[in-house]
């Protein structure tokens, strides 16, 4: 099976007060580029889904995409955009501020949809699903437009519709961590690496 990686750093950061997230620090490093780090060898392909800064984000080496859909969509015109360009039939997305993503995040999702012959597998820790950590058919892209075009914005609203499969990731909870306030990436910054 062979899978394109998006990168999700398309929003506007509101709640760490308006910066783009991905490229604020963490020990010593812009957030993406951790998330570069652990994707990268687990795809085939890695895409960087970005509104602004584009030339920032170029500077890691890989192809960075708009959205489509204008005024900051939210996750769904990201995957929108992702869809549209990936080169394979699934896609990958995580967050550009879940830097401790797993390392095994694609094999344990890709086993999921195989056994369930699923449209879309979904992380979920415990009793909580993570959407933005999804494998995900680039064949949906029609079923996706047609969402979109009606107004459709909610990621849970959409993947409701189809054959989604929760894989568990109980056992690394805290590698879904994500960084949305200023706090939260002091607190993560002052920890040592684990």
């Amino acid at each position: 099976m062979s899978i394109t990686g998006l990168v999700l750093a398309g929003g506007q950061g509101r709640r760490m007060g308006g910066v783009d997230k991905g490229l604020q620090m963490l020990r010593g490093r812009e957030m993406v580029a951790w998330v570069l780090e652990r994707l990268s060898p687990q795809v085939d392909e890695i895409l960087v889904n970005a509104n602004q800064n584009i030339e920032a984000y170029e500077r890691f080496g890989y192809r960075v995409i708009s959205d489509r859909v204008r005024g900051f969509a939210g996750p769904l015109a990201g995957l929108h955009a992702g869809l549209s360009a990936a080169a394979h039939p699934w896609l990958v997305t995580v967050p550009c501020d879940s830097p401790f993503l797993p390392f095994d995040l694609v094999d344990r999702l890709r086993q999921h949809a195989d056994e369930h012959d699923a449209d879309i597998a979904v992380a979920r820790t415990h009793d909580q699903p993570h959407p933005v950590f999804a494998l995900v058919k680039t064949a949906l892209l029609p079923h996706l437009t047609a969402f979109l075009e009606s107004g459709g914005r909610k990621i849970d609203a959409w993947y409701a519709s189809l054959a989604v499969v929760e894989v568990p990731f109980d056992d690394q909870a805290d590698a879904f961590s994500n960084i949305n306030t200023r706090a939260e990436l002091e607190a993560w910054d002052s920890m040592p690496p684990g």
